[in-house]
């Protein structure tokens, strides 16, 4: 019974996107989304209330927001040139929107007699598909070795703005004269933000310091927000049900303080274990090699020989040299491994109210060496981080095991 309501639930949504996007929300009547998906009425309004309750489960399940995301990491691989990155990223938007035209009109004109959880949803899709944007550019950025004036965060929502823009005015007014067609709107989009925002070519040096452990950029506001133990071992028992890649990829997370691009360039050759010892050789910004924890916060995950790395490679049955690949097979990139983090801590909250970060990974990783007895000089080894960067890190553990001490303390005095 559960299979057949799941099944039925599935084919709504579908038919639902389907029919929104051929002729728009209004237009869209349950009894034609029911016959659709081949199911009776009652049966969507068992499982969604209403049409605005099933329009929720489209915005929300159908991955309409989130497929633009993937097409991302699968192109960040293949971009050369900060140009064709802007290029590859506007005509990916436009051609993900061109998709669901009546979809979109609905949305945007329609909006205003939605529930607030329609609109609210919307929102959240917005908020992701800008993360995904800022992933995305963050990592074209660093291949080219530019940088920019502006936060990134803020290049992404200009872009995205003008993007929306654009496709509302395709989508809703007729003969207009702005543009003769999209490939002139992409091309001005690409010379304006070169021509304005004034990126600027990245020296050696900043280039090894944007590609090593993301710790500067959290360091420098003086914040570390490690995760709590029980929080790591959900994320890693969640990874494990997921595939042995996606385990695998979040057990190096934790087990060695890497960073998203730090991952997304190794290769298998770089990991070298025997039963006392397990290495991955970092050849992405300060060149060094890292120790594969076995134990993280308190857990034994395997031994050296066989852990969820090791158990990973060992399935693999392609040529690909890459350790991490993607869906096609080729090398996973920046983006992706940030995605498919995402994905995997989506309901998962930290205390601050928020799903955690990849850096969070570094972070907590980073905090566990300095309570287990590195010193700050160690610690600079295997991240590839100047010390005075790491100085939050000793005030962070300094109050971790000041907290513990003072627990240990609170215990009745036997006279």
């Amino acid at each position: 019974m559960t299979a057949q309501r799941k099944s039925a639930r599935q084919r709504l949504v579908q038919a639902a996107l389907q029919l929104f996007a051929a002729q728009g929300v209004t237009e869209t009547t349950t009894r034609q989304i029911a016959e659709l998906a081949d199911v009776n009425e009652v049966t969507l309004f068992r499982n969604f209330g209403s049409k605005h309750g099933l329009l929720l489960a489209v915005i929300e399940e159908a991955e309409v927001f989130t497929q633009l995301g993937e097409a991302l990491g699968q192109q960040a691989n293949q971009i050369q040139g900060l140009a064709q990155g802007l290029q590859a990223y506007a005509e990916g938007y436009l051609g993900a929107l061109e998709e669901i035209p009546e979809f979109v009109r609905s949305l945007v004109g329609e909006a205003g007699h939605y529930p607030p959880e329609n609109r609210q949803a919307i929102g959240r899709g917005l908020a992701q598909i800008h993360r995904y944007t800022v992933q995305y550019l963050t990592a074209v950025m660093s291949r080219e070795q530019v940088r920019s004036q502006m936060e990134v965060a803020k290049v992404a929502s200009l872009l995205n703005t003008l993007l929306l823009g654009y496709a509302t005015i395709e989508f809703t007014a007729e003969f207009h004269e702005l543009w003769s067609n999209k490939a002139a709107f992409i091309a001005d989009l690409v010379e304006l933000f070169l021509a304005t925002e004034r990126f600027e070519a990245t020296s050696a040096e900043q280039t090894s310091s944007l590609t090593t452990v993301d710790c500067n950029a959290s360091v420098l506001t003086g914040e570390i927000l490690d995760l709590p133990a029980p929080l790591v071992r959900a994320i890693l028992q969640k990874a494990r049900k997921s595939s042995f890649q996606d385990y695998a990829l979040v057990y190096v997370l934790f087990a060695t303080g890497l960073s998203a691009g730090e991952i997304a360039s190794l290769q298998r050759s770089h990991s070298i274990f025997d039963d006392r010892q397990h290495l991955l050789q970092v050849h992405l910004g300060a060149k060094r090699q890292v120790p594969v924890n076995q134990w993280i916060m308190g857990h034994r995950y395997g031994t050296y020989t066989k852990n969820p790395l090791t158990q990973w490679l060992k399935t693999r049955r392609d040529e690909q040299p890459a350790l991490f690949i993607n869906d096609n097979g080729r090398p996973i990139s920046e983006v992706e491994v940030r995605l498919r983090w995402q994905q995997l801590v989506a309901d998962i909250v930290t205390p601050s109210g928020y799903p955690p970060t990849i850096e969070q990974a570094q972070q907590t990783w980073c905090l566990e060496m300095l309570m287990r007895g590195m010193n700050l000089e160690g610690l600079s080894i295997l991240t590839g981080c100047d010390p005075e960067q790491l100085q939050p890190y000793t005030r962070r553990a300094q109050e971790k095991a000041a907290l513990e001490q003072a627990i240990r303390l609170d215990r009745p005095v036997r006279g």
